[in-house]
């Protein structure tokens, strides 16, 4: 909203407080100002002359040399490129020694031979931007009035001296979209009283109801619809200073009838439409939802077609206007009107808002019914549009309206106590100073003790409860002046859950392991959505789906990570490792909303170390998948209750994946994709896992128990055993870890052999033992006796012989 400060003049007493002033108070009232604009600013010696004689140039087609009467002692000689430049007119001078936007500087000049003292202005040149000027002078000189004042300054008369203040609204604030609403505001936030325009009109003794006659059908679209009817009004220019206070709140000046609309729209908030009555064609408005593909052609010259969800004004047979947004060409006011009909009415935002969207026209009109407009100004927003036609137009007001009036106005009542106020504020007012805020804003204030009982006006209806009540007496209070006071009561210091500190700790170990965090899509394709999934359950389709690429919520993350893994090695980038932490959806039968599990995955592609100097180099390969997960779950305290399964999985290598196990439940799985996965992808071998993160944080995790540094010597003891080929390395593990007893502290193996000398169908698998008493030192007795256990069942439960 563009608010001209001379123009708020005319309701709010300003002296003593200028435009800048002003724009901080309102700002710290609650109303952002976005920036105050000195029109002038920069500006100056630009006077209104008068041109005495025009003249050809003699030297070239497109100049004329004019004698132009600027109010000094003799006329001067200025040479004007301007088509509609002629003798008799009141034009902008910019005198030699003036200075322009932009710094433009004005110097005495000789144009092809012929000497130039000044120069002969167009609006544009003086800073009013194009779109704002009349069309009848946007490709010339702009003419003043004759009645202008030879030698006065034309920046005054234009309104350039004035300067601007841009409001930032939010949505509820729609009261201040005009600049008595504005007015108000000032009023309240200076204490000063706000002055109405006085409208006194004189009525024909005809009746507007001869002439014109209104039915509304869709009445909870337009519960109140106002004709008044002027007759004999001739349509020409408006007056200079209307044209000017339109152009700075940035609405183009077209005659005088339109003008003068577009003038009440500003000022009260109330946006009115002008017919021509005798181009409307009937003496019947009737107001109604349009007829599936009816058209209007608006005043844009456009032909627009219409659904049964938009709001027409229509002479009974076809539209006239769409309401509340963009009259119709065939009823528009022109040059020869002389009649015409003044609309005034109430639309419903919503049904303004639709059509405005639909036909991409957005109004200021539009804008003020969308918010919302004051319905205890519409009928005097359509009084007083017929004064100034009347007195600028000419025209004779018919007595009386043709109206349909079923709109019901109740202002908000709304109670509240002082001790409410000053507990949620921390201040300590008085009734009297909580009453005077009430008051300086306009509203209805009735007292009993210390409970104030509030009637709002209409024109603030973003005012319904006890706190909009408590926020309006804190602003005008001054939040500069509410006291900076600390809370009072418990505090709780802020901490992570549990979970949350788990998943922080499985990203930092990730990410200290080398791999790099990526956020993908929770939608994906219905053939992507099961792929790789921990659980076999139905995938969720959109009901609206941006595209099929984008149609299923996922049931597994590795997809997604694969896909990240093509683009990059698309581009030569061949070395990747990646994970996600992200959300899985299963479908939950009888549920609505989709069950919500969050999982960890991660893919690992290329060289894993590259060391060119050394000329060394290693490969991704399952142990290096492995080893990341391993760091995984030691950080995280589960290390001894995983276990690792070989298995088969769709879509991944037959013989390098294995199912994750904590505490013997499946809760992932780790392994190579396919081959024939990754010729599909045309991405290079690559590992990847994925993890129920849930299944992670929430296992039990032993305390940690500190051991002192151990006073006495391990002992290590080596075994080769020979077994079948089919039998498993960990299997064989598990049963020398369980038949070791407590001697036996650390396993681990260090040789596997499938060669020649090795009998069909068998292999050599080599472990190393490590056995240690913190108590004491173990003697060959003890250490024989525990090894001898292990020697017997791993022969007895695997058929395991020592290999020679």
């Amino acid at each position: 909203m563009f608010v001209s400060y001379k123009w708020l003049q005319d309701y709010v007493d300003l002296s003593g407080i200028n435009a800048t002033e002003l724009a901080d108070k309102i700002t710290k009232s609650g109303i952002e100002v976005e920036g105050v604009e000195k029109k002038s600013e920069g500006l100056k010696g630009v006077v209104i002359g008068h041109v005495l004689e025009r003249e050809q140039h003699p030297n070239a087609d497109k100049l004329n040399k004019c004698l132009v009467d600027i109010g000094s002692e003799n006329p001067v000689q200025i040479v004007c490129g301007a088509p509609n430049v002629d003798k008799g007119q009141k034009v902008a001078v910019a005198t030699v020694g003036a200075v322009l936007p932009g710094n433009f500087k004005i110097k005495k000049a000789k144009l092809r031979g012929e000497e130039s003292h000044g120069m002969i202005c167009s609006l544009q040149e003086l800073g009013f931007e194009s779109k704002l000027v009349s069309k009848d002078y946007a490709t010339g000189i702009f003419v003043f009035p004759n009645d202008a004042e030879v030698g006065k300054d034309a920046l005054e008369e234009l309104g350039l001296s004035d300067e601007v203040l841009e409001l930032g609204l939010t949505p509820n604030r729609s009261d201040a979209l005009s600049m008595l609403g504005v007015a108000y505001e000032v009023g309240a936030i200076l204490g000063r009283e706000v002055k109405w325009p006085v409208i006194e009109n004189e009525e024909a003794a005809e009746k507007a109801s001869d002439y014109i006659s209104v039915k509304v059908e869709a009445k909870a679209d337009n519960p109140l619809y106002i004709a008044k009817i002027i007759k004999d009004v001739k349509v020409g220019p408006s007056p200079l200073w209307m044209q000017t206070r339109l152009m700075s709140a940035g609405i183009r000046p077209h005659n005088n009838v339109v003008d003068i609309t577009n003038y009440i729209l500003l000022e009260y908030g109330q946006p009115l439409h002008a017919f021509d009555y005798d181009r409307f064609g009937s003496k019947e408005i009737v107001i109604r939802r349009a007829k599936d593909a009816e058209k209007v052609v608006t005043l844009d010259e456009t032909e627009r077609t219409l659904t049964p969800e938009h709001l027409v004004i229509t002479n009974g047979n076809e539209p006239v206007a769409i309401a509340g947004v963009m009259g119709g060409a065939n009823s528009e006011v022109k040059n020869d009107t002389t009649n015409i009909i003044i609309e005034s009415a109430y639309f419903a935002g919503t049904v303004v808002r639709k059509a405005s969207k639909d036909h991409g026209l957005r109004s200021e009109a539009s804008a003020r019914f969308e918010k919302g407009v004051d319905p205890a100004r519409v009928r005097e927003a359509g009084e007083r549009a017929a004064q100034l036609i009347a007195q600028y137009a000419g025209g004779t007001i018919l007595q009386g309206t043709a109206e349909v009036d079923e709109l019901t106005m109740e202002p908000a009542v709304i109670s509240i106590t002082l001790e409410k106020i000053n507990t949620l504020l921390g201040t300590c007012m008085t009734v009297s100073e909580v009453e005077s805020i009430f008051k300086r804003l306009q509203f209805g204030v009735e007292l009993d003790n210390e409970t104030f009982t509030i009637t709002v006006p209409t024109r603030r209806g973003d005012i319904t409860i006890e706190a909009d009540l408590v926020e309006e007496a804190a602003r005008l209070y001054g939040y500069d002046n509410i006291p900076a006071t600390l809370p009072i009561g418990s505090a709780t210091p802020g901490q992570l859950t549990d979970y949350q500190i788990k998943r922080r700790k499985a990203r930092r170990t990730l990410e200290g392991a080398g791999l790099y965090q990526a956020v993908t899509y929770s939608l994906t394709s219905q053939e992507k959505a099961a792929q790789f999934a921990l659980e076999t359950r139905e995938s969720i389709r959109l009901a609206m789906p941006m595209s099929e690429e984008r149609s299923q919520l996922r049931l597994s993350i590795v997809p997604q990570l694969l896909e990240v893994v093509k683009y990059n090695n698309a581009r030569q980038l061949d070395s990747l490792a990646l994970y996600e932490i992200g959300s899985v959806f299963f479908k939950q039968d009888g549920q609505e909303l989709p069950e919500e599990k969050e999982h960890i995955a991660g893919a690992i592609t290329g060289l894993w170390e590259s060391h060119l100097w050394q000329g060394e180099k290693k490969s991704v390969d399952f142990y290096v998948a492995k080893g990341v997960i391993e760091a995984l779950f030691d950080t995280l305290g589960l290390a001894d209750q995983i276990s690792y399964r070989q298995a088969e999985i769709n879509d991944m290598h037959p013989g390098r994946t294995a199912e994750v196990l904590l505490n013997g439940e499946v809760i992932g799985f780790i392994g190579q994709v396919h081959p024939t996965v990754q010729k599909d992808l045309d991405i290079k071998e690559t590992y990847i896992f994925e993890l129920s993160l849930k299944a992670l944080a929430e296992a039990e995790v032993a305390p940690i128990a500190y051991e002192t540094i151990p006073r006495y010597p391990s002992t290590t003891r080596d075994i080769a055993l020979v077994v079948d080929k089919a039998t498993k390395a960990g299997d064989i593990q598990s049963i020398i870890i369980e038949a070791g007893g407590k001697l036996l502290k650390e396993v681990g193996i260090f040789d596997l052999y499938e060669g020649e000398r090795m009998e069909q169908g068998k292999k050599s698998i080599a472990y190393s033992l490590k056995y240690f008493d913190p108590e004491r030192t173990l003697t060959d007795e003890d250490i024989t006796k525990a090894h001898d256990n292990v020697l017997a069942a791993v022969k007895e439960k695997a058929g395991a012989e020592l290999r020679g």
